[in-house]
């Protein structure tokens, strides 16, 4: 659910079911790949986001302050905090690379509006093989088969080279662009001086007819940047990932270079997972040398939507066994206990608490799908004999207090309880 004013989330227990799943499924992809999870914090110090982005750093991030001494960010990425604690933590003394991947809030500033998503994010440190590029493609395009949903993206792919390719590139565009300001909109001709290769997302249909045109980045790249390039697209090949070149895929970030990629939608082309390879970060960071290093995230809400769009449901793990309802404070004192009994025999169960009518907890008894439904009021309080209803069959029984957990159990079978307890999954060895 959004918020109209920032544009932030709150996560609804129906979502939460879908979050939930796709963690377990990319958690399994990546423990497979040998990326181990890494947290950053929520803020980032306002210094490095102005290094990295200069002038423009309040286009990237949101940004406030404390007091005069101490100005923070939301973190737009991980990547930026990941790799300052590579740098301060002197990481390159370990094993290389390193593969890393998080599950979080992001605060990204778009359209100078704050905005929280969920990402699935993941960096690999110290290695530039395009391999690596390869590599988090395919992770992605394995999970999205799983799910059904591979059918349902498109996967761009381009290379935009390093400062002095792009500089000679940024020529030639502006060149192209000279004799035609006449058909460009007045936000292009302003691109056109400041930010020229913003031209490659068109906003009008001549624009469009222009840029089929226009000069294209991959005729620039040089000898390294074009082997790059085209070693990403055989191991691509290899790895039978099906996608498009795109000569207009730029992605506003200062730091980029090599390979940029992105998986938008067939439907309507809207992102739902993209980046980079962002060697050059680590030199904004104030680092000596390039640091190689490349990352891949996913729009987790944009995959809950299309899930629902394709009416694909998750299995529900949370089925009850047993519901106990209640009218007044005599039964509540009897039934509460009861409930505590019946969790610790590992019986799924759920109570109604409240006091209206035993018509209104039924009907939430029965939504609740529980096979079994004990109702108590008063006299059974006092006499210990509940109704135990059937969901099932419809029937209905008188069993006893001192009874209930047992017949409970021989009507749902040894089998069907649930066993797990999670601080099992504890290592005390």
């Amino acid at each position: 659910m959004e918020d109209s004013k920032l544009k932030t989330k709150v996560i609804w227990q129906d979502d939460h079911k879908y979050l939930t799943f796709l963690k377990k499924v990319f958690r399994h992809e990546f423990r497979k790949n040998w990326f181990r999870r890494l947290s950053t914090p929520n803020l980032i110090e306002l210094k490095y986001i102005k290094d990295i982005f200069w002038d423009d750093y309040d286009k990237y991030s949101y940004n406030f302050d404390i007091d005069w001494l101490w100005e923070f960010a939301l973190k737009p990425n991980s990547s930026i905090l990941t790799l300052k604690s590579y740098i301060d933590n002197n990481m390159s003394e370990e094993n290389q690379p390193i593969y890393t991947y998080y599950m979080d809030w992001f605060y990204p500033k778009v359209d100078w509006e704050i905005k929280s998503v969920w990402l699935f994010w993941w960096d690999v440190i110290w290695e530039d093989d395009p391999i690596i590029d390869a590599q988090l493609i395919y992770i992605t395009y394995s999970v999205l088969k799983k799910i059904w949903l591979e059918s349902e993206v498109n996967i761009r792919i381009n290379s935009v080279w390093n400062k002095k390719e792009q500089t000679k590139y940024i020529e030639e565009l502006q060149n192209f662009y000279e004799d035609k300001k006449h058909l460009l909109s007045e936000e292009s001709l302003n691109d056109l001086e400041k930010n020229p290769l913003a031209l490659l997302k068109a906003k009008t249909e001549d624009e469009e007819i222009l840029l089929e045109k226009a000069p294209k980045i991959t005729k620039f790249l040089k000898k390294d940047s074009k082997k790059h390039y085209i070693l990403l697209k055989e191991y691509l090949d290899i790895l039978s990932v099906p996608y498009m070149e795109d000569s207009s895929l730029i992605l506003d970030y200062p730091y980029i270079n090599n390979s940029v990629w992105k998986f938008d939608l067939v439907s309507n082309n809207e992102v739902i997972s993209s980046w980079y390879r962002y060697n050059t970060l680590s030199l904004s960071l104030w680092n000596d040398k390039e640091i190689p290093a490349s990352n891949f995230s996913v729009d987790v809400f944009k995959l809950i939507d299309l899930l629902k769009q394709k009416d694909i449901k998750i299995r529900n793990k949370d089925k009850l066994d047993l519901y106990f309802v209640q009218l007044w404070d005599e039964a509540k004192k009897v039934v509460l206990p009861l409930t505590l009994e019946a969790r610790d025999a590992w019986i799924n169960t759920s109570v109604s608490l409240w006091t209206p009518s035993m018509k209104q907890q039924m009907l939430k008894a029965n939504k609740s799908w529980a096979k079994y439904v004990v109702m108590v009021w008063i006299m059974e309080a006092r006499n210990w004999i509940f109704q135990v209803r059937n969901n099932v069959d419809g029937t209905q029984t008188e069993v006893k207090k001192e009874d209930l957990i047992n017949y409970i159990i021989d009507k749902i079978w040894k089998d069907n309880l649930d066993f797990y307890e999670p601080s099992r999954d504890l290592l005390t060895d």
